[in-house]
């Protein structure tokens, strides 16, 4: 079974920058889809975006134009580059991978998942 683990998070100022990247290991990582999601404190954890394994990308709303998906297969790593950074993106992220079925970016979807990096962005 893969395993996922994250990298990258911090403290930023807000309209800054990061880029978080997720190290996926296991021998069927090209067939999977990899997305990211957060979770703020008091709050349901959200999706943030997914890249298909077609690399079809998909993103929330919330983030759309300023938070951008990648993956580098060679590598076996999973990034998310963050720009315009918001006090409201502070949260736990996390990157997860779906093994099956159409790539959707659900929570639901994804059965594996990384231990989580924290991003705190402050005005």
């Amino acid at each position: 079974q893969a395993q996922l683990v994250e990298s990258g998070g911090g403290s930023v100022q807000a309209g800054g920058s990061l880029r978080l990247s997720c190290l996926v290991s296991g021998d069927r990582v090209h067939t999977y889809n990899l997305g990211w999601f957060r979770q703020a404190p008091g709050k349901q954890r959200e999706e943030v975006a997914t890249v298909c394994h077609n690399d079809f990308t998909i993103y929330a709303e919330s983030v759309l134009g300023r938070f951008s998906i990648s993956k580098d297969l060679a590598k076996n790593t999973l990034y998310l580059e963050m720009n315009s950074l918001k006090v409201e993106d502070t949260a736990i992220y996390y990157c997860a991978a779906q093994t099956r079925g159409a790539c959707v970016l659900k929570s639901y979807a994804y059965t594996i998942w990384g231990q989580g990096t924290q991003v705190t962005v402050s005005s």
